[in-house]
């Protein structure tokens, strides 16, 4: 299926400890690609860092995101999905959720079902990744479930909640949503600090 309207961000990363990889290796088949489906390239997003890194650390991805909120473009193509990103499942998720809430589609060039430009493989493809979002979320709230049973076996009272577990909620919605530790501090008004007290326990 053609991309509706043409327009294409392409984003390529390659590692600086890997000398073996260019981007303009990624590139060129990635042009090819645009050129031969008819796509217009809008820009092409580069980095050269770790996949690890977050958004704010990748100059390139950040402007990525930035654009598809704006909708410059409707289509993201990346090379591999552990060239767009190599942060964890939730976080690898929460990125392609937020494309997909943006109304731009995705295409792995080097995994063919990685691909929301067709519109039946999207619904089926964001109902998979929607739900093993879910599974992570729940686990985290598992993991806080048993730590107060823990707390309570070992004879802690736990009566009026503390703060933390009046934050807790908050705090976990924003991890699962991909904000650093700097921005949850910000939009929950405490101290970086204070912050990561919560975040251990």
């Amino acid at each position: 299926m053609k991309n509706k309207n043409g327009k294409t961000g392409i984003y390529v990363r390659v590692s600086t400890k890997d000398k073996k990889q260019d981007v303009e290796n990624q590139l060129l088949q990635l042009r090819k690609y645009c050129d031969d489906q008819g796509y217009t390239i809008y820009k092409e997003y580069m980095d050269n860092e770790s996949g690890r890194k977050g958004r704010r650390e990748r100059s390139g991805f950040d402007s990525l995101f930035k654009d598809a909120r704006q909708r410059k473009f409707d289509l993201v193509l990346f090379w591999s999905l552990d060239r767009f990103s190599r942060e964890g499942m939730a976080k690898t998720i929460y990125y392609l959720k937020t494309l997909d809430d943006y109304k731009v589609k995705f295409h792995s060039f080097t995994e063919e079902y990685l691909n929301t430009n067709n519109e039946f493989i999207s619904h089926i493809l964001i109902s998979v990744l929607s739900y093993f979002a879910e599974l992570e979320t729940n686990k985290i709230s598992e993991r806080t479930i048993a730590g107060l049973e823990r707390a309570r076996a070992n004879g802690k009272k736990l009566g009026r909640p503390s703060k933390r577990e009046e934050y807790l909620d908050n705090i976990i919605r924003l991890r699962n949503q991909g904000y650093s530790n700097a921005r949850i501090s910000r939009e929950l008004g405490i101290g970086i600090n204070t912050l990561k007290r919560y975040i251990k326990g």
